[in-house]
């Protein structure tokens, strides 16, 4: 025996001397030494007569010019990942030596990736493959189609490796495959707007995949796998930003993940940026936290440096383009120096999550940027394996869409062939409690490579260590798809299989006789609007629902007429007091349009509203539902999921079941008007049944509330719900909710109210409602009392206009947001944050649209 193990250490400890002299010769060799060109691929001049940098290029251009570098270059092949909404495809390219990028050569490349993601491959084995071996780097860019830049410099990227004979570009060659996809929202990008032709977000839309553009693009992830993922953007804030990071952070993420970001790549583009004198930026606004994001998901599922990248949008194309490049380039030469390295301690992090899993181990909560403290620290509980609960006939295709999520990011599920009994099985938002569990359960064992994302997927709680969100903070798969569940740390060792591939669920079934159903979006000029209509039609499609829209000038000139559902997703009810000039949906309809809207109801219409769509309903005198500010009552969230109990005696609540979770932002408190039933309440704030998954602060002002409101007006019916119920397209739970409200039967017990009793009702909600005070998105500042005096000298600087809410030794400060504009977007979004910590002001919450 002693023969090859010496022999096998001899050859380490070569190949480690071997590496060791690879490293210095490649650190001789300046990541920007003067560029030097075969000049057998053409320029971009050549193939669409303008420089790279000069404009944005088109969409189409950024195709033929891909396709011409790939005709060009034996180092280059190229392929399609997907096809958008509109039917563009999404065109990639990969870049190596040339027998890389042939079809044996890929096959070869991934097979080596498969075997440094396995944590059965020995630690020497892994030091071989690492040696041998490329590492697949990701350079992707324009998910938001109005951030061209990147697309300009990744195209630059492509032509320079697919030409250049120097030291630089070719050990970017040797060390690497480079995988460059230019473009994620063609559609967006030819209309120049932030989404696509949906209205989806698709920087949002990373770990349901509800769009083609997305889920293509996760599945060519998935098929080469990175240990780097570039997503290049442009913002509205000066300068530059790449990481490290905001706070907060995600807290099981692989720690090599974070630490190439912040010590490789953050460090190598520091240092770039400082020795040209470019102005840059780290630690603020972006953070790493939601797991929607094109850094967070390959970081969290593929365990990579996953990194966006922010240009300012206001300087002028020559610039936004040389910058993109050089942060591109930068990390693709740090990747490159460092390939070793990185590949051995990608496959460290797969082992070391099976260890973890094996142990139960959650990793724990911590900060990165100076002097931050944690504030919610994840709870010291052990976590070996989660449950999925399959015994309810109404879950099935819930189940069926969740297992199918987990198994399509290569999670290993199994099915208990036996009853299981758990002794401390801890039900989502529930004590644990000894439980057995049915044949037919569905097991995720934590002990397993994809241990975090399973975490992230399946968790109970976000835990966010610090009180600002830059989006939602509650995304748990379960509450989102309301399956039952929940998770176990015992040692187990179950009686189970393999669960089968499962396949997508065909849409529910919906009545032969379907009503005909019309959409009044309030505002599709804004953000609000523009993506809540967009989710709605995106669902509409996938049922295979006929449906029209209506503008207010329609529904004013008789355009309702033959509808029996009306539709009015999330917008803007009420004039927002800071723009009075702008349009909003109560106004928009004039008072022709409110009246033959009120009729329509009376005559027999169903009106089914969310947030404000639920508003413009009070507004008109057809709800008697009033809308209190979530401020005013004290509450504060990103966007957590509550679980709300559901009146099994209420049609909307059919295939239910006792509890459903909602994904709320609490922007408003609503109380009920006479004669309505409540479908929807949060449970009281003292009973177990009461649970935040997520962040929100005086959460308890919910209690008892209603969610949602159901409501006979003459012969029609109102239903207004106070969250979205489809939000992002992916809270599968509360869009069953939703369907029964466009769907299902008339209440059985419902009664008009007398007369004067409604009429009462209704005026008191259209005088609340009228004295809402309405902003477009505004930033919410949630400080401690004790704080106020020096968040408003901090608010001074940037001459901020805002209003103040006291609640509970708390003061929250609501600013104007005039533009709307989104956080990567606004002037001063940025700034803010650093200010409030330099000021050591104690912050609940800083919540940025």
């Amino acid at each position: 025996m002693r023969g090859p193990v010496v022999s096998v250490a001899l050859g380490v400890v070569l190949a480690l001397v071997s590496s060791a002299s690879a490293a210095a010769q490649a650190t001789a060799c300046d990541p920007f030494t003067a560029p030097s060109f075969r000049g057998e691929v053409p320029t971009a001049q050549q193939v669409l007569g303008i420089n790279l940098g000069d404009r944005d290029v088109t969409t189409a251009e950024s195709d033929r010019y891909l396709l011409a570098v790939d005709a060009a270059s034996p180092r280059v092949t190229s392929g399609v990942a997907a096809t958008s909404v509109q039917g563009r495809p999404l065109r990639y390219a990969i870049a190596g030596r040339p027998e890389r990028v042939t079809s044996a050569g890929l096959e070869a490349v991934r097979a080596s990736a498969a075997k440094l993601m396995d944590p059965r491959t020995s630690a020497s084995q892994a030091a071989q493959i690492a040696a041998a071996n490329p590492a697949i780097l990701w350079i992707a860019a324009n998910v938001h189609g109005g951030e061209e830049s990147g697309t300009d410099a990744s195209l630059r990227v492509l032509y320079e490796l697919a030409d250049r004979s120097d030291c630089a570009a070719q050990r970017i060659l040797d060390q690497a495959v480079v995988v460059i996809l230019p473009i994620q929202n063609p559609d967006g990008r030819e209309a120049d707007t932030r989404r696509n032709a949906y209205g989806f977000d698709m920087n949002r839309d990373w770990f349901a995949r509800s769009q083609p553009e997305t889920d293509g693009k996760v599945e060519l992830l998935r098929r080469y796998p990175g240990v780097l993922f570039i997503d290049a953007h442009e913002m509205g804030s000066e300068t530059y930003f790449f990481p490290p990071n905001a706070d907060p952070v995600y807290h099981d993420i692989a720690d090599p993940a974070v630490d190439w970001i912040n010590d490789i790549y953050g460090a190598a583009m520091q240092d770039e940026f400082d020795e040209r004198g470019i102005p840059y930026f780290n630690y603020d606004t972006y953070d790493l936290f939601y797991a929607g994001y094109g850094d967070t998901v390959p970081a969290n599922g593929f365990g990579a440096a996953g990194m966006t990248f922010e240009k300012a949008n206001g300087d002028p194309a020559p610039q936004r383009v040389s910058e993109q490049y050089l942060t591109q380039w930068t990390s693709l030469s740090a990747a490159a120096i460092n390939k070793e390295k990185i590949l051995r301690e990608w496959h460290g992090s797969w082992v070391e999550a099976v260890r973890q899993g094996e142990a139960g181990q959650l990793e724990p909560n911590r900060t990165y940027e100076p002097g931050v403290p944690v504030s919610q620290p994840v709870p010291d509980r052990t976590v070996r394996h989660y449950f999925l609960r399959a015994d309810d006939p109404d879950k099935a295709r819930e189940v069926q869409g969740l297992v199918r999520r987990l198994q399509r990011m290569d999670v290993e599920v199994r099915r208990l062939s036996a009853p299981l009994s758990v002794p401390d099985f801890r039900a989502y938002g529930r004590a644990p409690a000894a439980t057995t569990l049915p044949t037919g359960t569905y097991w995720i064992p934590m002990a397993q490579r994809q241990k975090h994302w399973i975490q992230a997927m399946l968790n109970e709680s976000t835990y966010t260590p610090v009180g600002y969100a830059y989006d939602i903070v509650g995304w748990s798969s379960p509450l989102l798809f309301n399956v039952a569940g929940g998770s176990s740390g015992a040692v187990l060792s179950p009686r189970a299989t393999v669960a089968s591939a499962q396949a997508e669920p065909a849409p529910p079934a919906l009545p032969s006789k379907r009503p005909s159903i019309a959409i009044y979006s309030m505002s599709p000029q804004f953000s609000r609007g523009i993506e809540s209509s967009g989710w709605l039609r995106w669902l509409l499609d996938r049922w295979g629902v006929e449906y029209r829209d209506v503008s207010a000038t329609d529904i004013a000139t008789g355009g309702l007429n033959g509808a029996e559902v009306l539709l009015v997703p999330d917008g803007y009810a009420l004039k927002d007091p800071s723009v009075p000039s702008d349009p909003y949906g109560y106004k928009d309809l004039g008072p022709k349009g409110r009246g033959n809207l009120k009729a329509w109801v009376q005559n027999g219409g169903r009106y089914v509203g969310w947030l404000d769509g639920g508003v413009l309903a009070s507004a008109l005198g057809i709800s008697g539902t009033v809308y209190g500010d979530g401020g005013d009552a004290g509450v504060s969230t990103p966007g957590s999921l509550f679980r709300v109990r559901v009146n099994d005696g209420s049609p909307l609540a059919a295939g239910v079941g006792p509890f459903a979770w909602t994904l709320d932002d609490a922007r408003y408190v609503l109380s009920s008007g006479a004669g309505a039933t409540i479908p929807l309440r949060y449970p009281d704030a003292s009973s177990s049944d009461f649970f935040v998954s997520g962040q929100a602060d005086g959460a308890a002002a919910l209690g008892g509330r209603p969610a949602a409101t159901d409501e006979r007006v003459g012969s029609g019916r109102v239903v207004a719900f106070g969250f979205d119920p489809n939000f992002r397209a992916f809270a599968d739970g509360t869009e069953k909710i939703l369907r029964n409200a466009v769907f299902g039967a008339d209440p059985a017990t419902a009664r008009a109210t007398a007369a004067r009793v409604r009429t009462a009702s209704t005026r008191r909600a259209v005088r609340s409602t009228r004295r809402l005070t309405v902003a477009k998105d505004p930033l919410r500042l949630v400080v401690r009392a004790r704080g106020a005096r020096k968040a408003k000298r901090v608010l001074a600087r940037f001459d901020a206009s805002y209003r103040v809410l006291r609640a509970r030794k708390r003061v929250q400060f609501v600013i104007d947001n005039p533009g709307g504009a989104q956080g990567d977007e606004h002037p001063y979004a940025r700034e803010l944050g650093v200010a409030l910590r330099a000021a050591k002001v104690p912050v609940v919450m800083l919540r940025v649209p």
